[in-house]
């Protein structure tokens, strides 16, 4: 499909999308309201992942009963006049590198995994918050990619065409979420692995600041860089899921004391003021990025915000991503694969070959590397509400094939859906990936980042481009052919072998 033609008359007019009704806000109005079954809910959403997983293949394990029974609970709760919880009956998918009591994190790897004995933070407080989890989902393998193309549990085909990739390492959360399967699903993102899967797939995701999210109960890659975060289809629904997930563990590390500042009314675009960051932004991109790109900075400059062009030569792709993270990788990987290199997929294998390679002294001047650009960036921010970028350079990656072409040529694809992503992790900023209101099979995305701990921020700010028309999600056709295999027994084998 062409891109550049907006979706609907009044187009950046302040038109308000009607409210979803598979939407997190919805939901919980009403199973709060008693208009609607808790139950009933899950137990579509349920029908829904049992007709899809053949064509997409986003879970590695759906949990039916147990979600149905969570679901009875919270009907009788309400029936009983208790507060069922802020997440009332929402479904949501979890990626399966997070922990869940009593169920096998397997990383999408095919070393055995034992049953978790409790839920990572990230998943008890949403459950504690009313929210129903109905599955697993399917990822690259130790969240150590982009592709979601898994060796042991099979790829994860994106909704929109399933030829595709729908991008990693979440891409199973993205895939879920995009073809509603759940309103919502949670990600984990080091270099990018939840905003480069909703870029791909045409939704919502939010990279938190590093320490917001508790990391407790959650399989490391780089634990200085890991985050969770939210995925959904609105800008509301992913405020809504990381209002329940953010704050304080005390037995993360890594979790800060800071309090949360939760978001406001969405500002006037007006009031905005957006800096694009040079040479960052100078790179090739695919074509239907490019327009994307350039659509973006005319609407919102239409719709009376603020764009500046500015120089922040510290900030550049690649710089010493590798450098600043194969160490950090070598620390969790080294003696698993001493023992056991057959135990991993081949591309995976290979990296973390080259992970365990890696020098510290290129790791100690990758922390440098880290400090430069974050000073950078938080210097360009005090005169800026975000700096925008594109979200990935390309959104079209076939599943099997190692390239993307861009500009007329073939580039192996980890560039190219990275390039816009990695930096921040290793900035330690928040960040924020909104589809625009294009055509496109996904349409284009575009990247909000933001000071430290300013996800608010960034909430406003995207929630006042999806009511000025700016950002918007669609959602696919159903798939027509189903894949080959049950992929479901299949990640069921793998973890057991």
């Amino acid at each position: 499909m062409g891109v550049g033609v907006p979706r609907r008359p009044g187009h950046l007019l302040g038109v308000t999308a009607p409210l979803d009704p598979d939407g997190v806000a919805a939901i919980v109005a009403a199973v709060r309201a008693g208009e609607r079954s808790a139950t009933a809910i899950v137990t579509d959403h349920l029908e829904r992942i049992e007709t899809a997983q053949p064509h997409i293949n986003a879970f590695t394990l759906v949990t039916a009963d147990a979600a149905v029974a969570a679901a009875e609970r919270i009907d009788a709760a309400v029936a009983a006049g208790n507060d069922p919880g802020p997440l009332a009956g929402v479904p949501v998918a979890v990626k399966d590198i997070i922990d869940q009591v009593g169920l096998p994190t397997t990383c999408g790897a095919g070393f055995p995994a034992p049953p978790a004995a409790a839920d990572a933070p990230a998943v008890a407080r949403l459950v504690a918050a009313g929210a129903v989890v109905v599955g697993r989902t399917n990822l690259h393998e130790f969240a150590f990619g982009f592709s979601s193309e898994n060796h042991w549990f099979g790829p994860v085909h994106n909704p929109w065409n399933t030829t595709l990739s729908p991008g990693g390492s979440s891409g199973g959360s993205a895939a879920a979420v995009a073809a509603r399967l759940v309103p919502v699903a949670l990600g984990t993102d080091t270099g990018g692995s939840v905003r480069v899967p909703a870029a791909l797939c045409g939704i919502v995701g939010l990279k938190v600041t590093h320490g917001r999210v508790p990391l407790t109960g959650v399989f490391p890659l780089a634990a200085s860089l890991d985050t969770v975060g939210p995925m959904a289809r609105s800008v509301g629904d992913t405020t809504l899921l990381y209002a329940a997930l953010a704050g304080h563990d005390p037995a993360d590390p890594w979790s800060a004391t800071r309090p949360v500042t939760l978001p406001g009314s969405p500002p006037p675009l007006a009031a905005v003021r957006l800096a694009v960051p040079h040479p960052w932004v100078d790179h090739p991109l695919a074509a239907e990025v490019a327009a994307g790109w350039t659509w973006f900075r005319n609407a919102v400059a239409a719709a009376g915000a603020t764009v500046a062009d500015i120089e922040i030569p510290e900030i550049d792709f690649p710089g010493m991503v590798s450098e600043a993270i194969y160490p950090e990788v070598a620390a969790v990987h080294r003696s698993r694969f001493a023992a056991a290199p057959d135990r991993y997929g081949p591309e995976v294998r290979r990296r973390v070959e080259l992970a365990v390679d890696g020098d510290i002294d290129a790791y100690l001047e990758g922390l440098a590397w880290r400090r430069r650009m974050r000073e950078a960036a938080i210097t360009a921010l005090r005169t800026a509400d975000v700096l925008i970028t594109p979200a990935v350079a390309a959104t079209r990656k076939v599943i099997g094939v190692d390239t993307i072409e861009i500009d007329g040529e073939s580039v192996p694809y980890r560039g190219p859906l990275s390039m816009f992503s990695a930096l921040v992790n290793h900035m330690g900023l928040p960040a924020l990936a909104l589809p625009l209101d294009l055509d496109g099979a996904p349409p284009p995305a575009i990247q909000l980042i933001g000071r430290p701990w300013g996800e608010h921020k960034l909430l406003e700010i995207g929630a006042a481009l999806e009511r000025a028309g700016v950002s918007a999600v669609r959602t696919p056709p159903p798939p027509s052919a189903p894949l080959p295999g049950d992929r479901i027994a299949d990640g069921e084998r793998a973890a057991q072998a």
